[in-house]
């Protein structure tokens, strides 16, 4: 996925590392790579957050030249809505602390919301009136699967090996505990180090090592609408409905909604999600509510306790792990690969992740 071809790339890039291989049990960009919402922001409440996701996105707009790949990154705006003064206070606490770090975001009244996001209805006898929003004019989206192929082209140009259609069946231990090598459905290779990057099935892959995760798997369900002409200019998030929604470089709404309440890896999710946030959006944007929907799905995100990443080293020498990402995944890949790729090639974490 974006995360693993990330770290790969920065460790054969800026650490001058060539003898890596990235596994694949699938294929490039399959997993939850090819399964977000493709979205794009940096408006996180707290310093370490701000500072890792602000990392990423200033890597983002420089990416397609780095890679020399057309990532379709689009710094269209987020627009995030606010429908009822705990919304508002919310969002005004965000925007200071976000300034304070130096990331972008600036309040918006309902009425320049609009003019920012013309379908958007702004009546107060709505069901979810909009009374304001914060807005983050550097967020946008990128497309998911170009992030893959693109990262996965230059670093198979840096001289790292990509394996797909190879699953990892065993993680071996010596007799002192350290990481000695991986077995995977087409043979053993031996390793000194070893990053695990398994979007939703980490626990799964670190339980191959004989380490227990902190974390929690569950679906988060997105669709998409039939294609449209251009009509919809930024991206659009409300927390309260837990709905979101931009357009797709072919025409396509992109929509997505909260994660269901049960573990599970169920790649399909409940159907209550979906109609839920399909009631809200129609709501907000009347326009939409004849087109048809193309197409849903969920994708499997590991969750720790409180929310945060994990990004670092583990008990087992030589061995590695970047997860816990939930919803924020996709937004943090250039800079999750990063710092991931400091880490593992340093023993040590760079600053950005080490508080995670």
């Amino acid at each position: 996925g974006g995360h693993g071809l990330a770290t790969a790339y920065y460790m054969a890039k800026e650490h001058g590392l060539t003898n890596i291989a990235v596994l694949e049990k699938g294929w490039i960009g399959g997993g939850n790579t090819g399964r977000n919402t493709s979205i794009v922001r940096s408006n996180y409440l707290y310093d370490e957050s701000a500072h890792l996701y602000d990392h990423a996105v200033k890597l983002w707009e420089g990416l397609s030249q780095a890679l020399n790949y057309n990532v379709m990154y689009s710094a269209r705006g987020v627009l995030m809505l606010a429908h009822n003064t705990h919304d508002v206070q919310v969002f005004k606490r965000h925007i200071y602390a976000n300034r304070l770090n130096g990331v972008d975001n600036e309040w918006l009244s309902a009425a320049q919301a609009k003019a920012f996001c013309p379908p958007l209805v702004i009546d107060p006898d709505a069901r979810y009136p909009v009374i304001g929003a914060a807005l983050q004019r550097r967020g946008g989206v990128a497309r998911h699967d170009a992030v893959a192929w693109g990262y996965a082209r230059a670093a198979d140009a840096l001289g790292v090996d990509i394996i797909q259609n190879c699953e990892v069946l065993e993680i071996r231990r010596d007799n002192a505990g350290a990481l000695e090598s991986v077995v995977t459905n087409l043979g053993a290779i031996r390793t000194p180090k070893l990053g695990v990057v398994a979007a939703g099935h980490t626990s799964v892959v670190m339980a191959r090592a004989g380490l227990r995760m902190p974390l929690e798997s569950f679906p988060l369900q997105a669709l998409v609408s039939e294609p449209l002409k251009p009509v919809f200019p930024c991206v659009v998030m409300s927390n309260t409905v837990h709905a979101y929604i931009s357009q797709s470089d072919k025409g396509e709404l992109v929509i997505g909604a909260g994660t269901d309440q049960y573990v599970s890896y169920s790649q399909t999710g409940g159907l209550h999600i979906t109609t839920h946030t399909l009631e809200a959006i129609c709501e907000l944007f009347p326009m939409f509510t004849r087109l048809r929907m193309l197409r849903n799905w969920g994708g499997i995100v590991d969750v720790t306790p409180d929310r945060s990443p994990i990004i670092g080293k583990t008990p087992v020498e030589g061995l590695y792990v970047n997860c816990g990402w939930g919803t924020g995944g996709f937004k943090a890949t250039p800079g999750s690969g990063h710092v991931f790729a400091h880490t593992i090639a340093n023993d040590a974490p760079h600053p950005i992740n080490a508080p995670f």
